[in-house]
């Protein structure tokens, strides 16, 4: 089956960079810079954005103005604005925040959950059932994501019947989403295939959604492999920006501008602009003092959009 046989032609993009890209970032940069990011973000299509993180500031110091960030963001009534939170007092946060939904986390695999959370991914899931039952009384939509549900730095494969035993435990607290995460970016599509088929037939019914890293260049051939598995939500960095600070060389997320790129080509819509996403990585270059991973803003969009056929 083609993408557009499996999508009807469109897929939504979540861009994660204000929060997955700039956690990993050693520039710290101000909440200003950061409203814009997310103002640049909406400008250019963007109407699902992860944009901050309630989390121990003392962790990742790149998030703690996440209260502030929020109440300084416009409120339009088609973006709707992610929170990450770990346990019951980052939801309390993210809640007093107004977010408009919330994402948890668990771990496949038990040694990198301590090392991410503190916790085994058993007791993990346990948070993630706190969470679920007060967004729900909250009216926020939760949803979780998976990490290391292709890999771990840790512990090396991860069965499939591993990530089925996982998906099957949080699919029992009613997730909005599951986001499946090739945190260390080791899949390759045949792995997506597998695993998406797996998980889907043990919780049908439960949307899915992928993030990919592009550690090794394989993130975009494994984000075409989760549309062809019918996955219609990816999640990307503006510029490739980010990676797991808790995970040994887990750089680079895909980039928004460039799988944008890759999926128009394909005739599949994002509803995107390619020309507002390239500039957005241009300035974002200039906002962190290093050049971005992404590709697209470099090279340019094809065809240049006054050329002549």
């Amino acid at each position: 089956m083609s993408v557009t046989q499996a999508l009807d032609g469109s897929v939504e993009i979540v861009d994660v960079s204000p929060r997955d890209g700039l956690q990993s970032d050693p520039a710290m940069v101000t909440t200003d810079t950061k409203a814009e990011l997310i103002g640049r973000l909406i400008s250019a299509g963007l109407r699902r954005i992860e944009a901050a993180s309630f989390v121990n500031p003392k962790r990742v110091p790149q998030m703690a103005d996440a209260a502030e960030l929020m109440a300084s963001l416009p409120r339009l009534p088609d973006v709707r604005y992610i929170g990450l939170v770990m346990n019951r007092r980052g939801l309390d946060r993210a809640l007093a925040a107004e977010v408009d939904e919330v994402n948890a986390v668990v771990v496949c695999t038990d040694e990198f959950c301590r090392r991410n959370q503190g916790k085994t991914t058993v007791e993990a899931v346990g948070v993630w059932a706190d969470i679920a039952s007060a967004a729900d009384s909250a009216g926020v939509p939760a949803g979780v994501t998976l990490g290391a549900a292709f890999g771990c730095p840790f512990e090396g494969e991860v069965p499939v019947g591993r990530l089925v035993e996982v998906a099957r435990s949080v699919a029992e607290y009613g997730p909005a989403e599951i986001a499946l995460a090739d945190t260390i970016g080791v899949a390759a599509p045949t792995d997506v295939f597998e695993r998406v088929a797996a998980v889907r037939e043990a919780i049908d019914g439960v949307r899915l959604r992928a993030h990919f890293h592009n550690t090794r260049n394989t993130g975009y051939a494994n984000a075409v492999a989760a549309l062809e598995s019918g996955v219609s939500v990816l999640d990307a960095s503006l510029g490739g920006i980010g990676g797991c600070p808790f995970a040994p060389a887990a750089t680079g997320n895909i980039s928004t501008e460039d799988l944008a790129y890759l999926l128009g080509r394909m005739g599949v819509d994002t509803g995107l602009s390619l020309e507002g996403l390239c500039a957005g990585a241009d300035w974002l270059s200039e906002a962190l003092g290093h050049s971005v991973p992404g590709y697209l803003s470099k090279a340019g969009v094809f065809p240049r959009p006054n050329s002549r056929h």
